[in-house]
């Protein structure tokens, strides 16, 4: 391992060391295969492989650019539109504008170049962490719905394709088995499409394995503490389980129940511990307490899931928090060469081969730009395509940037969206450093989102039509009518719930019902993206959506505050969305009452996943 750990750092320091010309590379080998792609055609490149033509030719754009021919696709047209080999299946990514799914599409890869970020991961991590090789990671992964687009390719979220991958269900056969990705969860576990039976058989193997356990996590920070919550809600059934070493009537899906038995045997000394230590009043501490080898927590703790690292810290008494790759479904980005580092400083170090990246500036000179009610700049779509973008070796320190990728279109390096050309991923960020020549960023947030509790994303727009839907449907018909409104995302409990201020006029004499108000809470989540509603329904991962009433003049004292604070009068827009303590305190005040959602809103595996409505379940 130590051999084969070396290798790995090298390629890491031979790469960032010539960043520029693995960057000249990467380009030319992407243009290379493409050349007889469709869109670039259109575009006129024809056939030049070199970078000072490719900037001059091809345009910046988003996915509703790509759209139409992503659409062609995905209802079966086989020609090469954006890729030159045939397109496999697609990857969901979070939704677009109009609030449905991306579609992404992906290739067939080469297996030991596809993993390639993965494969890096571990032997970064053990600098810091010696000899994890030698016990289990406790991840609680999980899939999601799959759904078929019209043509009959595959449509699904980039981590259930890796999952359901024969790379990582046979990762632990063959002879170059890698001892990192020795998991205490039987894949059967993991691949149970039943959110209770899967979470609730992953807790049960990690407690009976739990001093094997050196490491655990899950995606995102609001996963791994809805485990957390799992396990103070069923603790008893498990200690149960593990005292008699059988295995709960409700885990019904048989090959779950096979992989589980292999490892669950009676263990009523096991049993005694565990009840004894969740039947203390304090769960201070609890992940420690009942995995004690454990060195760190593996989550994602950056931009909105920044809110649940003192929960964390409670359940870890304190562990490390290791944020390790930055990646999305578009593309692979890059790592956290120090992951032990405070979660506020977490840095990623792009890795040059993993596609071609250019920033786009977000800097002074675009003040004069829209902004929103952050008063944030945002770059127009026609103002990004007359601005220079900015090659990866020469970023600045301190300055921001919205990414911006060319991935590759055929055989690839890693696992993500294939033939992207100048496409804007949506992440803004920081420059903090150097690795060599590569630089190292700060994730600062996603554009435009407003509200996040799991991996669903809100922007200001969205928010603001499902507001308007349930007003104009509700409230208009009693004579009221919505003065000023706020958001906040709301993760004192699990799972988090959004939370909206609405200040009200009412113009009528009768009263408005309770249900009228629960009526708009449900009409604001049916107005919602689908991976909200997801969430919602399937995953369980948020709660129902709040509506408090303020008293009138609350947004007028919400104003004045700000102005203390030195916001100019000019300038001043009420904030779509807060996070500020003082300010949630100065509208939880003046409360007068409060309605939930009733029940949950409508979703569909796959509903309005693709451009036509013949989508269907997989």
């Amino acid at each position: 391992m130590e051999d084969k750990n070396s290798k790995s750092l090298q390629y890491i320091e031979d790469v960032t060391t010539n960043a520029d010309e693995v960057q000249r590379r990467v380009l030319f080998e992407i243009l290379s295969r493409s050349a007889n792609v469709e869109y670039l055609q259109r575009h006129g490149l024809k056939g030049h492989v070199d970078r000072e033509t490719f900037k001059k030719v091809m345009p910046i754009v988003t996915y509703e650019d790509l759209k139409p021919d992503i659409d062609r696709i995905a209802n079966g047209d086989t020609s090469p539109i954006l890729c030159s080999e045939p397109i496999s299946e697609f990857l969901t990514s979070s939704g677009t504008s109009e609030g449905e799914r991306k579609l992404m599409p992906t290739t067939e890869e080469e297996l030991q170049r596809r993993y390639l970020l993965y494969s890096l991961l571990m032997p970064v991590m053990s600098q810091f962490v010696p000899g994890l090789d030698k016990g289990k990671g406790m991840y609680f992964l999980f899939v999601k719905s799959e759904a078929k687009t019209p043509g009959g390719l595959l449509a699904r979220p980039v981590l259930t394709s890796y999952y359901k991958s024969s790379h990582f269900r046979n990762r632990d056969h063959g002879h170059d088995i890698d001892p990192y990705t020795n998991y205490t969860s039987p894949n059967d576990t993991i691949l149970c499409q039943d959110s209770y039976q899967s979470m609730y058989s992953q807790l049960l193997c990690g407690l009976c394995q739990n001093r094997e356990v050196f490491r655990v996590g899950a995606v995102f920070a609001s996963g791994f503490i809805r485990a957390i919550k799992f396990l103070e809600k069923n603790w008893v059934s498990l200690a149960n389980d593990i005292r008699t070493g059988t295995l709960n009537s409700k885990i019904n899906d048989m090959s779950v129940r096979d992989s589980v038995m292999k490892i669950l045997k009676p263990d009523p000394e096991l049993a005694d511990f565990i009840e004894a230590e969740c039947e203390r009043e304090s769960w201070i501490g609890i992940i420690t307490r009942l995995w004690p080898n454990t060195k760190y927590i593996d989550v994602i703790v950056t931009g909105t899931m920044s809110q649940y690292i003192p929960t964390l810290d409670y359940y870890s008494n304190g562990l490390p928090l290791v944020c390790t790759m930055y990646a999305s479904s578009e593309c692979y980005f890059g790592l956290n060469l120090n992951p032990l580092c405070n979660p506020s400083q977490v840095s990623y170090t792009v890795i040059p081969t993993m596609a071609y990246f250019e920033f786009l500036p977000k800097n002074s000179k675009n003040d004069a730009y829209v902004t929103n009610s952050t008063s944030e700049p945002i770059i127009s779509l026609n103002q990004a395509k007359n601005q220079e973008l900015v090659d990866l070796v020469d970023v600045k320190v301190g300055e921001e940037y919205e990414l911006v990728v060319t991935t590759y279109s055929g055989n690839t390096l890693v696992y993500y969206m294939k033939g992207l050309y100048r496409y804007r991923v949506g992440d803004i960020l920081r420059v903090s450093g150097f690795k060599n020549k590569a630089p190292q960023f700060n994730f600062v947030r996603r554009k435009n989102v407003v509200l996040s509790i799991d991996s669903d994303k809100t922007d200001e727009v969205e928010l603001q039509n499902a507001v308007k839907n349930a007003t104009n449907k509700h409230l208009y018909p009693f004579g009221a009518s919505l003065i000023e409104y706020t958001s906040f995302a709301d993760t004192s409990a699990i799972p988090g719930h959004y939370v909206l201020y609405w200040e009200i006029s009412q113009n009528g004499t009768n009263p408005i019902p309770q249900s009228v108000f629960e009526d708009c809470c449900l009409t604001v989540e049916e107005s919602l993206n689908s991976v909200y509603r997801q969430g919602r329904v399937c995953d369980k991962s948020i709660g129902p959506l709040e509506i408090k009433l303020v008293e009138n003049g609350t947004f007028d004292k919400l104003m004045d505050y700000a102005l203390s604070q030195g916001a100019s009068i000019n300038q001043y827009k009420a904030p779509r969305c807060v996070k500020s303590a003082p300010i949630v305190e100065l509208l939880n005040l003046r409360v007068f009452s409060n309605y939930f959602s009733p029940k949950c809103p409508s979703w569909v595996p796959g509903h309005k996943l693709c451009c036509t409505s013949s989508t269907i379940p997989n």
